[in-house]
């Protein structure tokens, strides 16, 4: 842990500095800063291409679908805890008790969250994080940034990023090879789930980092201004991984013509820059079925 505290803690310094040394580079107002996050993206995509896809890869086809879904429904069940916060936090009394609700009965009667019980028992998930909490709260997004290794984010989700990780239960388990080790399976069935998506991304004709970088505004002005309700059809991301989270809904992007101009996502010209900074894809939900029919993209 106090090695990825350092790390991240050297990351963020580094976007910051990079930021404030004068990237401008950009027309878009929602995206000042597209030198910095093109290089940035690029090196992240490297990254994902040479080391956590082949290994999500091998994690998708080797280990069994119901050990996989077990592994998502648990740290899902620990995401709940977060996001009952923050409905509460956000004055969504209805959603946050039912999300106290989720946690109490996955963890009691799901086997510590492995077995998803309260999605069949009518509670739905719900994903909310600190920076959806700022925006509740009137805080604009600012610009968009893509930060090292944890990809797609804007000022505000930035800032509020320390928070959500340190909001994190698991972050707090010992020994620490534990807490590695689920850290990093993690992050292997997160990426898992959005193999194929990624894939039609980087087949189809457009501009990958265009398309990642509108359907994550989109995204987040989604989650802010329409409750964050996750519906059947998507996997809980953790909140430091946006690109995996915006990926997921590429595929109804891509399906009517895999030569899509990102560019139409958004109409970047004629609006605002806080609003263009808040806008997410609404078809990133969650619908955790429970342990029999929870199941990955194939």
């Amino acid at each position: 842990m106090i090695y990825f505290t350092r790390f991240f803690k050297l990351g963020i310094g580094l976007a910051v500095a990079a930021l404030i040394s004068g990237c401008a580079t950009s027309h878009n107002p929602a995206d000042p800063f597209e030198g910095y996050n093109r290089a940035m993206f690029k090196f992240n995509d490297k990254v994902d291409q040479v080391a956590l896809k082949p290994a999500a890869t091998v994690y998708k086809n080797v280990l069994p679908s119901f050990v996989q879904t077990g592994i998502g429904n648990f740290f899902g069940n620990l995401g709940d805890i977060w996001t009952a916060v923050n409905n509460l936090l956000q004055g969504k009394l209805e959603e946050g008790m039912s999300d106290v609700g989720r946690v109490t009965i996955n963890t009691f009667a799901g086997l510590g969250g492995v077995i998803d019980v309260a999605s069949d028992a009518g509670l739905p998930k719900h994903r909310e994080d600190f920076g959806q909490t700022l925006g509740k709260w009137g805080v604009k997004p600012g610009p968009y940034v893509v930060l090292p290794l944890l990809g797609s984010s804007t000022l505000r989700d930035t800032v509020a990023l320390p928070v959500d990780i340190s909001a994190d239960p698991w972050v707090y388990v010992y020994p620490v090879n534990i807490r590695n080790t689920g850290i990093g399976a993690r992050a292997l069935d997160q990426r898992a789930g959005v193999l194929d998506a990624s894939t039609m991304i980087e087949e189809a004709s457009l501009d990958k980092y265009e398309f990642v970088r509108d359907a994550y505004l989109q995204r987040r002005q989604s989650l802010i201004h329409e409750n964050g309700v996750k519906q059947s059809g998507g996997e809980e991301v953790n909140p430091a991984s946006g690109d995996w989270e915006t990926v997921e809904s590429a595929p109804d992007k891509l399906s009517s013509n895999n030569t899509v101009n990102s560019s139409n996502l958004v109409n970047r010209d004629s609006t605002s820059p806080e609003a263009t900074s808040d806008a997410v894809p609404a078809q990133q939900q969650s619908a955790s079925q429970g342990m029999s029919s929870k199941t990955k993209p194939d």
